[in-house]
């Protein structure tokens, strides 16, 4: 057999085909930077579990999942099919931890994107090492208003934040007040690190701004180990509405002091974060019926897209999807949606995307009224309803049109 110059020279674009397309389907890197180890462990591996089931949703073909973004199809389409893969890295609770995790993700591990990180001051420090790298971060989970207003390029939200949550508490207790109960004494009970400090800020000034008054606010250090002299505070202050703004083991030793002072407020407000814990219901579901508790997620209706999606989760895990879950699972929806639509894994081209999303309610597990992003990379169309603790789930109590359950009220403990 002769090997011919026309012969060669034809074999060179067809090798330059299956490379090109060898190379387009190679996995797409994802870092996501979770406190898996820690007092918020329990949180981060429940995310994690949602984060691996939405992988395999979007690597292999789920049809009764649509309209979800990627859930008909195998693989990214427009990267041929490449498939997603999620390089995970455990924050520890450390905002240092959190910052040499990203820079591991991305000069080692080469991402192409990095997401987390849960607390609020370690997506602060590891969303700085993104930006500076230019490489796009978004967080599905941390609140503090400081994250979008540090005139960031790279940096994106899809959660509610701190002065969505503080309208969202003052509209609803103007509703409990038409009801009979009294709220005007409003007490703020916040750990001291970004997220604590930021959502609490965020009622105040809201609280300002509408002409109200915080009756009392209590700022104690985060993961104490007592806080019985918080609690005895509140008993003496005698607070129509005391709103939480705390950690998952913070979150649980408040209900147990509660419990061993003898103390129980009219009304108890979780700003999700601990209260959503999974652990937290395991450990004093008993002794927090009552609480109230924000959140842009509910199971909803039989066939609905939430629906089918817990059923997925719920096999997965043997429990309920909630809120503390699917909102980064949302997020990270939005990102692998963002990375297929710019067809690349540049990261302009996926900064690019990211920025021009438009992705209306009807493609979405949480209960957001769409995903798009203002010029801060906020996502201004994310909303949360109140929900209650009764028996061992949160149901969705108001608005009116949300609610599956009854508010009961006051708090029983």
């Amino acid at each position: 057999m002769s090997i011919t110059r026309r012969s060669v020279l034809l074999a060179v674009p067809a090798l330059a085909v299956l490379r090109q397309r060898a190379e387009a389907a190679a996995p797409v890197k994802l870092g996501y930077i979770e406190p898996l180890t820690g007092n918020s462990a329990a949180a981060g591996h429940a995310i994690k579990q949602g984060i691996d089931l939405l992988v395999d949703v979007i690597n292999k073909p789920y049809p009764q999942l649509a309209p979800l973004p990627l859930a008909a199809t195998s693989g990214l389409p427009r990267l041929g099919g490449a498939k997603i893969e999620v390089i995970w890295a455990d924050n520890q609770g450390s905002p240092a931890v959190g910052q040499s995790d990203a820079l591991r993700l991305i000069t080692q591990d080469h991402v192409v994107a990095l997401l987390g990180a849960y607390q609020s001051n370690i997506t602060l420090t590891s969303s700085a090492v993104a930006e500076r790298y230019g490489i796009p971060y978004l967080t599905g989970e941390s609140v503090a208003s400081n994250l979008t207003e540090r005139g960031y390029k790279w940096f994106f939200r899809t959660t509610p934040y701190a002065p969505q949550f503080a309208k969202l508490y003052f509209d609803f207790l103007a509703n409990v007040a038409k009801m009979g109960k009294p709220t005007s004494k409003v007490a703020i009970v916040h750990e001291n690190t970004d997220y604590g400090t930021s959502v609490a800020q965020s009622i105040t000034k809201f609280a300002t701004e509408h002409g109200k008054k915080i009756f009392l606010t209590i700022s104690y250090n985060a993961n104490s180990t007592d806080v019985s002299p918080q609690v005895l505070s509140l008993k003496s202050a005698k607070p129509d509405v005391v709103i939480f703004i705390s950690y998952t083991s913070d979150s649980i030793l408040y209900m147990k002091t509660f419990q061993t002072l003898g103390y129980r407020p009219p009304i108890v407000i979780g700003d999700d974060s601990g209260f959503s814990d999974p652990s937290f219901v395991t450990s004093v579901g008993n002794l927090a019926q009552g609480a109230l508790n924000r959140s842009a997620y509910a199971i909803g209706k039989s066939g609905s897209l939430s629906y089918k999606m817990n059923a997925l989760y719920k096999k997965k895990t043997g429990r309920d999807l909630d809120d503390s879950v699917a909102r980064p699972m949302q997020g990270f929806m939005v990102m692998c949606d963002a990375i297929n639509r710019a067809g690349s894994t540049k990261p302009e081209a996926i900064r690019a995307a990211l920025a021009a999303t438009d992705m209306p309610p009807s493609e979405l597990i949480t209960a957001y009224k769409g995903v798009k992003f203002n010029k801060e990379g906020q996502n201004f169309l994310a909303y949360s309803m109140m929900t209650e603790l009764q028996g061992k789930t949160y149901v969705p109590v108001w608005p009116p049109k949300e609610a599956i359950a009854k508010l009961q009220l006051p708090f029983k403990g």
